[in-house]
């Protein structure tokens, strides 16, 4: 019978003044915490120095999503049918968050206050320059909004939106590229891949002429990603599931790396949920195919492909911590964890590094 694993397993203590607010100056200036995780053995870095633990033969395997400002602010309409064809919001606010695009005109999303928002509700946005029709509620209480609008969609969404940060980043983000990385391609996300947004082009750049490939799949991030564990028995957590994408070219440099003897490590839990999804369904390989993953992965669970994993320090008793965990060792990554508190590291989506080998 498989032991019980409990959300306690994975707290530890987080002074409220060591999650990181502001993104650096210099991407790649921010410290890396070095673990070797068959010892446990730990060293204090900086994220430059990433160099000196790669080696030619080795795959970084990149999650290329690129974040949508996703938050838009609206009022909603009267609901006569009449009133509702014009652009005079009730002055009642509404918050609309996009999670997942279903159609050209179709999103899921989450709304706020959302008790209050029915089928049928309409919201308008920036004086009526795009209209979001309320047409099903589904899991969770998510909105399904279709939109109407004159012009090009992403262009509207990038005068009116706002880039959806972490609700425990309170200040205002004075430059929307810094919550996107360098690489960042393939528009979809809620959430940044936040493991890659220490690399600089240059930094990757030196990572090449050293002999290591590259690699890209794509994982869009839904809220998910912050969703809290609530049941104590962690093996009654639902995952929510996120679409990814792996192109031909980046899985024969994936399975040619495991064939040669190098190491594929992955920039974030993402590219690694990505890859472990994918040679979780094909036998141990990885092929080009699209699809969803809900993939959970906690203590006990044996990884097919992944070798390496830089990553983000993740909140206590949350599902990244949980996978953190199954490939380094829960309590050697508790301790490890400890240790940059008292170290004094930066948390989470704006803070500093670890590299896990």
């Amino acid at each position: 019978m498989e032991p019980v694993l409990k959300k306690s397993d994975f707290y530890f203590e987080l002074p409220q003044e060591l999650i990181a607010q502001d993104p650096l100056d210099d991407r790649a200036s921010s410290r890396l915490l070095v673990m070797d995780r068959r010892t446990g053995e730990r060293s204090h870095r900086h994220f430059g120095d990433i160099l000196e633990y790669l080696r030619p033969g080795d795959c970084l395997v990149l999650n290329d999503t690129k974040v949508i400002p996703a938050r838009l602010y609206g009022e909603r309409l009267p609901r006569a049918e009449g009133e509702a064809r014009g652009i005079q919001g009730s002055g009642a606010r509404v918050e609309v968050l996009l999670l997942k695009r279903l159609s050209s005109h179709r999103y899921e999303t989450l709304v706020r206050p959302g008790k209050r928002l029915k089928i049928g509700d309409r919201i308008s946005f920036g004086a009526g320059r795009l209209l979001g029709t309320i047409c099903d509620i589904v899991e969770d209480g998510n909105r399904i909004v279709e939109f109407a609008y004159e012009g090009n969609f992403e262009e509207i969404l990038d005068e009116l939106g706002q880039m959806p940060l972490p609700p425990y980043i309170t200040h205002e983000l004075r430059d929307k590229n810094r919550y996107q990385t360098v690489y960042a391609k393939y528009e979809g996300s809620a959430a940044a891949p936040t493991a890659g947004l220490h690399f600089t082009s240059e930094l990757l750049c030196k990572v090449q002429q050293m002999g290591v490939r590259i690699a890209h799949v794509t994982l869009h991030v839904g809220l998910g990603t912050f969703r809290p564990v609530k049941e104590e028995n962690i093996l009654e957590h639902h995952m929510h599931t996120e679409t990814y994408q792996v192109r031909a070219e980046d899985a024969a440099l994936i399975n040619e790396t495991k064939q040669s003897g190098g190491r594929v490590i992955c920039v974030g839990t993402t590219s690694c949920r990505t890859l472990e999804t994918v040679a979780g369904e094909h036998d141990g390989k990885i092929v080009p195919c699209s699809g969803e993953t809900g993939i959970f992965i906690y203590p006990g669970y044996s990884f097919r492909i992944m070798d390496g994993l830089i990553t983000n320090f993740h909140l206590p008793e949350s599902t990244l911590l949980m996978l953190v965990s199954a490939f380094a060792g829960r309590e050697q990554v508790l301790a490890a964890y400890r240790e940059a508190v008292r170290e004094r590291y930066r948390f989470f989506s704006f803070g500093d590094a670890c590299l896990f080998l």
